[in-house]
């Protein structure tokens, strides 16, 4: 029911899609997991033609890929390091037979861009300084990981072509290229809609 409420452009609230998760997954959703409401901005964003290759850097429980991916005609990758939440993610897509998402378990920094064509960034490598409110054990916090793949992040954007579009939620600004122009904001300017324009 909830995926056939997004096709038909009905809203859907959060409390009622992470019912999808287990109670301990669904717990950490107003902290990890992007709104619904916030996922579907963010895809009709990115997804500018059918079969746009979209990349969530660092999925999480896949609410950004499964919520994209129902709402518009793109291809929805989401890479994740917990093999964990992969599996939970996977299992959700297959259940409800949502056929162009894939979730990747990996690093970032074991991902190429140039093989995507838009990309979501939900401040995934905070986690490495920020231990107010941790996923889990399985991956401890590490400063020079957060520093690593910000600047992984920035190099990557930067060979990218002209046009390639970039969304980013709760995140601050350092992991953009100047080479990218904020085209416009929502959220109280939480939620950034970028595109490269050199």
């Amino acid at each position: 029911m909830i995926f056939k409420a997004l096709r038909s452009n009905i809203r859907v609230d959060d409390s009622t899609f992470d019912d999808l998760y287990p109670s301990n997954i669904k717990i950490l959703g107003h902290r990890h997991w992007t709104p619904v409401d916030v996922a579907k901005m963010a895809a009709t964003y990115l997804v500018q033609h059918p079969n746009d290759k979209i990349l969530d850097i660092g999925a999480g429980a896949g609410k950004f890929c499964l919520v994209g991916a129902t709402c518009t005609e793109g291809i929805f990758y989401g890479v994740e390091q917990r093999e964990s939440l992969v599996e939970i993610s996977t299992e959700i897509a297959q259940k409800h037979q949502i056929n162009n998402v894939e979730f990747i378990h990996a690093n970032i920094d074991q991902i190429t861009f140039s093989d995507y064509d838009a990309f979501y960034f939900y401040n995934s490598f905070y986690e490495n300084i920020d231990t107010s409110c941790p996923i889990d054990n399985s991956i401890l916090p590490n400063q020079e990981l957060y520093y690593s793949y910000t600047e992984y992040l920035r190099q990557q954007l930067r060979q990218l072509p002209i046009g390639t579009r970039i969304v980013s939620y709760w995140s601050g600004w350092e992991e953009i290229p100047t080479s990218f122009d904020l085209e416009h904001t929502a959220c109280r300017g939480l939620l950034n809609f970028w595109k490269k324009i050199i």
